[in-house]
C-alpha cells in the first residue's frame, strides 16, 4: 500500500473528504490531490495530516538488535 493510499484510507475512516483535509492543511484540493497522485508527500506533510485528523504518525527503522529509530508527531 502506498503512502497516498494510506492517507485516502485514513480520510475514509475519519469520514472526511480530500477537499476537507486540504482545507485543514491550508492547501487547495487540487494541490493535495496532485501530491497524492504523485505520492510525493513529505514527512512534514504526513505529520501535519496526522495532526489535522487527530491521529498519531510514526515512521521507524528497526535495527537488527531491535532498537528503533523513529520519526513521529
Amino acid at each position: 500500500m502506498t503512502t497516498a493510499e494510506l492517507v485516502k484510507k485514513l480520510c475514509k475512516e475519519q469520514n472526511i473528504t480530500i477537499a476537507e483535509l486540504a482545507r485543514r492543511l491550508g492547501q487547495t484540493r487540487q494541490n493535495l490531490s496532485k501530491k497524492l497522485q504523485r505520492d510525493t508527500l513529505t514527512i512534514e506533510e504526513l505529520k501535519a495530516i496526522a495532526d489535522a485528523l487527530g491521529v498519531k504518525f510514526e515512521q521507524s527503522f528497526t535495527m537488527p538488535d531491535g532498537a528503533q529509530l523513529k520519526i513521529g508527531n
